[in-house]
């Protein structure tokens, strides 16, 4: 069932409008309310936004401004009363697909929501093609050690036997489950992401195996999990380690029978899935602390794969370097630039405590920033944060682990949003979380743009 978000602040607008759309089979959610509307595009996911113009608070066209700056693909329609050329011009330059007038007619209402999901449907699946097809997802690296870990995905991506990747944030560990999918029979099914860090422990069983109508409070229709979604193909669990031990043995069980339960359900469902795992954690260690079940571990843990930090792989550098400064001079027609010797041995002299991912971003950066065709290892040293300072006056001004964790975590959120602009969706997308949790991250720190 296709979902729809309405704005509007006169609630018999709202309830007809849900009237016609939900005998027409769509789940409408609305508000009266523009700020709790924000809200709702920030933490849910819609198929479509009817939106007014003129209401107290927000208006319409502001919101339509930060939809666009937060980059939430979702297909809005204006629905006003103030039916005027300027507005629909002002609409569209800010992204607005349809603009319909009040009073609302039912036919055009029904043909713009069924043009504007056919096409976010369209954009969703090219958006696919393109990640599946594209360059982004190759995985770099002539190391001895990358070697034999393609060599391991090329011999086990055509069996169906369950994969365990380790590694350090940033070293590429959903580049290897992806490439383990495409090498697969699965290939022509879904590869379905969970990344169980981002997910709060009182939501992680329903995001895996879905939920029933009624099953809970806010559970106001049927939820298909992940486990379905993947039916077929391949379950990527991400940062497994992050995993509550309640929702752990209900993987296991999964696992061990094949068959699923939707939460406030009552009857099995059976399921086909490959499960790949991945984590920064030591799940052994875990084991002896009481967070991580051995038994789950054990059927997990069948093909191990340990994706060495890119300290221990610095001859690959050079590879990294060449393909990131293409990648990016294409994606915002530059053009090539070169990277000189001594900015390489520069770059091959850093620590990468963020990887693979970090390198990549201060190849952008560089690229952004340095406006020469020629790259040298002074343009690299006026561009790398003074990182050791920093860390110092951390450790000066915090009284505890847990303090210098929280302030260290604030410290690397805050550098991330500044990297992009404070443009939350990509913040998130290098970060690996979602939108709501760095929202709640951001709260949590009150990290706010000054």
């Amino acid at each position: 069932m296709k979902s729809i978000l309405l704005i509007d602040d006169e609630k018999e607008i709202c309830e007809s409008i849900k009237m016609i759309l939900e005998y027409e089979n769509y789940y409408v959610d609305y508000t009266i309310d523009s700020e709790k509307g924000i809200e709702k595009l920030k933490y849910n996911s819609y198929d479509t936004l009817l939106l007014d113009i003129q209401m107290p608070g927000k208006n319409g066209f502001e919101i339509l401004d930060w939809i666009r700056q937060n980059e939430i693909d979702i297909k809005t329609i204006i629905i006003s009363a103030h039916n005027s050329v300027e507005n629909a011009v002002k609409a569209t330059k800010l992204g607005a697909f349809d603009f319909l007038e009040k009073p609302i007619d039912r036919d055009k209402l029904l043909i713009s929501v069924r043009n504007a999901i056919n096409q976010n449907e369209l954009l969703k699946e090219n958006k696919k093609l393109k990640k599946d097809l594209g360059l982004s997802d190759t995985f770099i690296g002539k190391n001895g050690a990358i070697i034999k870990i393609l060599e391991t995905v090329s011999r086990v991506a055509k069996t169906d036997s369950r994969v365990l990747i380790t590694g350090e944030n940033g070293t590429g560990k959903e580049l290897i489950a992806r490439e383990i999918h495409r090498q697969s029979s699965r290939n022509n099914k879904e590869f379905v992401e969970v990344n169980c860090a981002a997910i709060p422990n009182e939501l992680i069983e329903s995001e895996l195996f879905g939920h029933e109508k009624g099953a809970f409070t806010g559970a106001i229709r049927q939820r298909i999990g992940k486990f379905e979604q993947a039916n077929g193909g391949i379950l990527f669990l991400d940062e497994i380690g992050d995993m509550s031990l309640n929702a752990q043995a209900k993987v296991l069980r999964a696992i061990e029978e094949g068959k699923i339960e939707r939460v406030g359900g009552n009857s099995k469902i059976s399921v086909d899935v490959r499960i790949i795992a991945a984590t920064n954690k030591d799940l052994p260690q875990a084991i002896k602390e009481g967070h991580f079940r051995e038994d789950l571990y054990h059927r997990l843990n069948v093909i191990p794969i340990n994706i060495p930090p890119l300290r221990e792989r610095k001859d690959d550098i050079p590879l990294l370097v060449e393909y990131f400064t293409k990648q990016i001079c294409e994606k915002y027609n530059f053009p090539l630039k070169k990277i000189t010797a001594e900015a390489i041995t520069a770059l091959q002299n850093m620590q990468w405590t963020g990887n693979v991912r970090e390198l990549r971003n201060l190849i952008e950066r560089i690229i952004i920033m340095i406006p020469k065709d020629s790259i040298t290892d002074d343009d690299i040293y006026s561009l790398v944060p003074k990182s050791s300072s920093e860390f110092d006056n951390l450790l000066n001004i915090s009284n505890s682990f847990q303090e210098f964790k929280e302030k260290a975590e604030k410290m690397f959120i805050i550098k991330q949003l500044e990297a992009n602009n404070w443009n939350i969706s990509k913040t998130a997308e290098a970060l690996e979380i979602q939108r709501s949790h760095l929202y709640g991250k951001m709260k949590k720190y009150n990290i706010v743009k000054e």
